[in-house]
């Protein structure tokens, strides 16, 4: 099989919300757990959410290239596919499904070429994002802003993938991304 399907979107474009609900459709589909030296939230679990790495073991994990890619996403916090997260899907005859920030989604869209479907989850807008990620209540005054910041440079970048989905209600999003999982599995 294979096959690779690339969800990415700005933090709080619905792109996590998303991919939950296509886990929930489709048996063929297994969630691409991310490495990351981020501080693990209250109800994340380790190796389902994420692999929560210290900085030490990622540094270690990158000399050893252990990553299909990875990158700084925000000051000192680092995120990143493992090579071996993709093995074991593909070991399972499974089509692995990422969750992944706008310049991961790249990276995967070009390690993979023509074996994956790329799709860009867009709010709205800018401001409905803010209110997004407000409701979160997770979030501090200062990383909503820099989050801000960092969507409004990465919308720049919609066109670089196959499809851009505009994230407004979100039963219409689940709609439009189960046809378009559905298209590429059966291709």
């Amino acid at each position: 099989m294979n096959k690779a399907i690339i969800f990415c979107a700005p933090s709080g474009s619905g792109k996590t919300t998303i991919v939950k609900h296509l886990l929930s459709k489709f048996d063929e589909l297994i969630f691409s757990v991310s490495a990351c030296t981020r501080k693990q939230r209250a109800k994340e679990i380790n190796g389902k959410d994420y692999y929560f790495l210290s900085l030490e073991e990622f540094e270690n994990k990158i000399s050893e290239e252990s990553f299909l890619e990875f990158e700084e996403v925000y000051d000192g916090n680092y995120y990143g596919t493992l090579k071996s997260e993709i093995e074991r899907i593909w070991e399972l005859n499974k089509i692995v499904i990422f969750d992944v920030d706008v310049q991961g989604g790249l990276n995967l869209k070009n390690y993979f070429g023509d074996k994956c479907l790329s799709i860009f989850v867009k709010p709205p807008s800018i401001q409905e994002l803010e209110i997004r990620l407000r409701d979160r209540s997770t979030e501090t005054e200062e990383t909503i802003k820099t989050r801000i910041e960092k969507a409004t440079y990465e919308m720049e970048y919609e066109n670089k993938f196959d499809i851009v989905l505009v994230n407004n209600l979100l039963e219409s999003a689940f709609s439009k991304a189960e046809k378009l999982v559905s298209d590429f599995i059966n291709i």
